[in-house]
């Protein structure tokens, strides 16, 4: 088989056409350098769909729009009350403008990563112990607020910061142990004396119930007599008063 020149040169079109021909998927952008410049042609990036480079001219840098979940490494913390601990967090963004987050940083993968850690350091170098463990919420809230303010220049919008672990030392974890015994201690006998108190009331509002009315004391000494007949296997001696018997030592007497 002959090459002709024209058959080369139709035959070295196609192959740089082909080459030019670039494919995007829905989440993903593409930032195009023409000449090294930026083109303009699509804020925020080109695509999705086919994208057709010239040859030796255009280049092109792919970015996903998908959100990134990103770990990171545990970090020594010396909280505000003088506790070192150990807290590792994880971190959920995306790119919201791709030609920023070309330009504007170097890396933003590793440049993210490098601000979530120092913030991380330094919102709970600022914290109380107390406050780390049972204020997680606010503590992730405030950590979400920092880095996103940082990162907003690259393009980056972070969603959600999360505290995973917070490892705290031996000594701690006894400490915390003690606490924690002492505070339940503490509820038990308050609980056990404000039974005490409410059956004092109970008491103190039956006295001045009987005092009032003392047909009440009788009813309950027959209804506790009827209580006590009902267990026979112990022999009871029962004071009678003496006012339940006065009506039967009269009798006698009126028919004499």
């Amino acid at each position: 088989m002959v090459f002709t020149p024209i058959g080369i040169l139709l035959v070295v079109i196609v192959i740089l056409l082909l080459n030019g021909v670039r494919i995007l998927r829905e989440y993903e952008r593409g930032v195009i350098f023409r000449l090294g410049r930026v083109t303009t042609a699509m804020i925020g990036g080109h695509g999705p769909g086919l994208i057709i480079l010239l040859p030796f001219i255009d280049k092109m840098v792919k970015v996903s729009l998908r959100t990134v979940t990103m770990d990171v490494p545990p970090q020594d913390v010396i909280t505000a009350d003088n506790v070192t601990v150990k807290v590792n967090a994880i971190v959920y963004f995306r790119v919201v403008d791709p030609q920023r987050a070309i330009l504007e940083v170097e890396d933003y993968l590793y440049a993210t990563s490098q601000i979530a850690q120092t913030t991380l350091r330094s919102v709970l170098g600022q914290s109380q112990l107390d406050e780390l463990l049972t204020k997680r919420e606010q503590v992730n809230a405030a950590l979400q607020r920092i880095i996103d303010q940082q990162t907003e220049p690259w393009g980056i919008k972070v969603s959600t910061v999360e505290v995973k672990n917070v490892d705290l030392p031996q000594e701690m974890i006894r400490a915390i142990a003690k606490q924690a015994e002492a505070e339940r201690e503490r509820r038990a006998k308050v609980i056990h004396a404000l039974g005490e108190f409410e059956a004092a009331q109970k008491l103190s509002d039956a006295a001045d119930i009987v005092s009032v009315n003392p047909t009440t004391l009788q009813l309950r000494f027959l209804q506790t007599l009827t209580e006590i007949s009902a267990e026979k296997n112990s022999t009871i001696i029962f004071p009678v008063p003496i006012d339940l018997l006065t009506p039967l030592l009269k009798r006698p007497e009126a028919g004499s």
